[in-house]
């Protein structure tokens, strides 16, 4: 492919600019490469060791926030 010749052609009909503008950018977004697939969400095993709420600070009365249910 020369750089002379064109990416694409129309070859019927007489397309707006604005439908002109949206096959250009369908084909810019469709020759990007893919995006890497979301990472697994962690298993009710690992989930169950993290702690829930914020970690209670050292004080006199922690004792009582580090059993409550938040």
């Amino acid at each position: 492919m020369s750089v002379e010749e064109p990416l694409f052609r129309i070859v019927r009909g007489v397309p707006t600019v604005e439908e002109l503008a949206a096959l250009v950018g369908v084909i810019a977004v469709r020759s990007r490469p893919a995006a890497r697939p979301a990472p697994a969400p962690a298993s009710v095993w690992a989930r169950s060791g993290r702690p829930v709420g914020p970690v209670p600070t050292p004080g006199a009365a922690a004792w009582r926030a580090s059993g409550l249910p938040r």
